[in-house]
């Protein structure tokens, strides 16, 4: 009886371990802590195309919808929409700001055409 006793408290050690663990390397957790505290921090499934991708920057949360196309060779992604959750959070924040986001994303989507949504798109068009 003690033997089974301390094999099952054993085990439940280990699985506690195991749920800690994934709880602390979790993306999505990540994702939401760097929101809260302005960081950035990119959260995307590069393998799947059909999920989102998020961006936390300097309070504000984006979230982009990628589009799969073809280019020469292979089938890529070749259109992003991105925008702004909250549009009171783009306070402050510049072209240089939206420059750098884009950067960021084409180092995944190296083929994709960025396409920003208003309020951030009126912005980026006054610089053409």
């Amino acid at each position: 009886m003690g033997f089974l006793l301390r094999i099952i408290v054993i085990v439940l050690i280990i699985y506690l371990f195991y749920k800690a663990v994934r709880y602390l390397t979790d993306p999505k957790r990540k994702l939401d802590e760097a929101y809260e505290k302005g960081q950035y921090y990119f959260y995307d499934d590069v393998k799947n195309v059909r999920k989102n991708f998020f961006i936390s920057y300097k309070g504000a949360l984006f979230e982009g919808e990628k589009y799969l196309g073809t280019t020469e060779d292979a089938f890529e992604v070749v259109s992003i929409f991105v925008w702004v959750h909250d549009p009171m959070k783009l306070h402050g924040m510049t072209k240089d700001d939206f420059k750098f986001l884009e950067k960021e994303i084409l180092m995944n989507y190296p083929k994709a055409k960025i396409n920003w949504k208003n309020p951030i798109e009126k912005l980026m068009k006054e610089e053409e």
